[in-house]
């Protein structure tokens, strides 16, 4: 199966982003992808506040990006803000297209290196998978990369590759821990990691995380198999569960686990 990380630069207007996704979502269509992947805050960037923008997954925005994945007839996974029952918002990763329309609330809050997350946004609490092609895939996003846990409850609920989004925000060493991460969880979960973030927008104020761009695939043997730089693009991998089966029959670490 084709997958496309699309690595843009979203703006603070959710009606110019879906102009982003649809030309991604198209490309993507072009190349034979049958995925995708936008990264986190693929609605609105985190430079405006997102509580007055958060939609519910049937509203406006997410039902555009339906119609995108319809039209173009692959799955587009993208991130936007949801309203919480507390005032605030659950970051979303919506999944739509190919009979699905699914949204993943990011569980762990980035509350750290200064930033705090969880003052805005609320805490999603269960794991979601989609399935595409015959393959399972879970979805992610950003600082989640940092719990491995979540990444080996995908695998156990038979996910052969994870979806993540993220917006990682630069700063000293940041990009060095991202590809760091990206392998270690696809290493320690035996899957394929497919992580696409926001594109590199230059020097920003302040330590709202953006992004540093380097959309990154990991084969489940912790490779880096595909990249892209700081730039906006679309970078497609082939992945498949053979190659999966096998590293899991060589490195049976999920198997192996004593707690």
């Amino acid at each position: 199966m084709r997958v496309a990380l699309c690595q843009i630069s979203s703006t603070p207007d959710p009606a110019a982003n879906l102009d982003l996704v649809r030309a991604g979502a198209r490309d993507a269509a072009d190349r034979g992808a049958a995925v995708a992947l936008f990264p986190e805050a693929t609605m609105a960037s985190f430079s405006v506040p997102l509580g007055p923008l958060a939609e519910p997954l049937d509203g406006p925005w997410a039902s555009a990006v339906r119609e995108i994945a319809e039209e173009t007839g692959v799955l587009v996974v993208a991130g936007m803000f949801t309203p919480a029952e507390d005032g605030r918002v659950y970051n979303t990763l919506l999944a739509t297209g190919r009979g699905q329309h699914v949204g993943y609330r990011k569980i762990h809050l980035f509350d750290a290196f200064g930033f705090a997350e969880s003052r805005t946004v609320a805490a999603g609490s269960s794991p979601v998978t989609v399935t595409v092609d015959g393959l399972t895939l879970g979805l992610a996003t950003c600082y989640d990369v940092r719990f491995p846990e979540l990444f080996r409850a995908l695998a156990d609920a038979g996910a052969v590759g994870v979806l993540l989004g993220a917006s990682w925000g630069g700063g000293p060493g940041k990009r060095e821990q991202w590809e760091l991460l990206v392998r270690a969880r696809a290493l320690d979960s035996t899957s394929w990691v497919l992580a696409a973030g926001q594109a590199d927008p230059g020097p920003v104020a302040g330590n709202t995380p953006l992004g540093i761009g380097y959309s990154t695939v990991a084969g489940p043997k912790g490779e880096v198999v595909a990249q892209l730089a700081g730039a906006p693009g679309v970078v497609v991998v082939d992945i498949d569960a053979e190659t999966v089966e096998e590293t899991r029959k060589v490195i049976p670490v999920l198997a192996n686990r004593r707690l």
